[in-house]
């Protein structure tokens, strides 16, 4: 019984002989890419592990569908579907969103539990004045371990 008809493996070029340095090259310009054209949607920074949103009974009794959503991070940092905002041009972004025409938009602002409140009314100050209702984001108790995720 023939057990390797086509000899496959004698038609096989030889292995190379040693090419560790194109690894190095190839990580170097990956780096140099990245550095010089980095783009938000590639390596964009997210929001940190510990992220967590405060814990609020009947929140989910008045939740609704958002149109926008903002990630705020303890720093006074805004995170946007686009990504990293400033505070100061957070009135222009939300100014220049598409607005649903069946329905006033909703911005649904995550604020994390240790975010400066100062923060959050200032976007919320910002939202209304571009049209927006604002929801502030917030996690319904645990039965038994209220706010232990």
């Amino acid at each position: 019984m023939i057990t390797r008809p086509l000899e496959l493996s004698a038609r096989l070029r030889p292995e190379p002989r040693n090419f560790d340095w194109v690894f190095f090259v190839n990580a170097g310009v990956i780096v140099l890419f990245f550095s010089l054209f980095g783009s938000p949607f590639v390596l964009a920074p997210g929001l940190p592990v510990r992220f967590r949103l405060p814990v609020v009974k009947g929140s989910e009794s008045s939740a609704k569908a958002p149109t926008h959503v903002v990630d705020v991070v303890d720093h006074s940092q805004v995170y946007a579907s686009d990504g990293l905002r400033k505070l100061s041009d957070l009135k222009d972004w939300l100014a220049r969103q598409p607005k649903p025409a069946d329905r006033k938009p909703v911005l649904l602002v995550r604020g994390g539990a240790d975010a400066p409140i100062a923060v959050l009314t200032e976007i919320a100050s910002a939202a209304a004045t571009a049209g927006f209702e604002v929801l502030l984001a917030a996690t319904e108790p645990v039965a038994g371990g209220a706010g232990k995720h």
